[in-house]
C-alpha cells in the first residue's frame, strides 16, 4: 500500500498550479510584454520562470508535516513444542 501524500507536497503543488494559472491568465488578458509594466521582456521572462518555483518552495516550507504512524510492534516469537523460550 502506498503511503499518503504529505500535506507539504499537496500545498506546494496547489500553490505551484495556482501561480502558473495566474501568470497564464494575466498574460492572456494583457497579451503582450506590458504584463509587468516597463520591465524589459527578458526580465519579465526571468520573473515568470522564478516566481512559481519560489512560491511552491514557500508553500511546502510553511505547510505542516503529515504525522507518520509509529513503528510496528515486533512479531511474537513462535511457541510450541521444541521451541526454547527467549530469555
Amino acid at each position: 500500500m502506498a503511503a499518503p501524500v504529505e500535506t507539504k507536497v499537496k500545498a506546494a503543488t496547489a500553490v505551484g498550479v495556482a501561480v502558473g494559472v495566474l501568470i497564464t491568465l494575466l498574460n492572456s488578458v494583457v497579451g503582450n510584454s506590458q504584463l509587468m509594466g516597463s520591465m524589459p521582456a527578458w526580465l519579465q521572462s526571468l520573473l515568470t520562470l522564478i516566481v512559481p518555483p519560489l512560491a511552491t518552495f514557500w508553500a511546502g516550507w510553511k505547510a505542516p508535516h503529515t504525522p507518520q504512524p509509529g513503528p510496528k510492534p515486533a512479531p511474537e516469537p513462535p511457541a510450541g513444542p521444541g521451541v526454547t523460550p527467549a530469555a
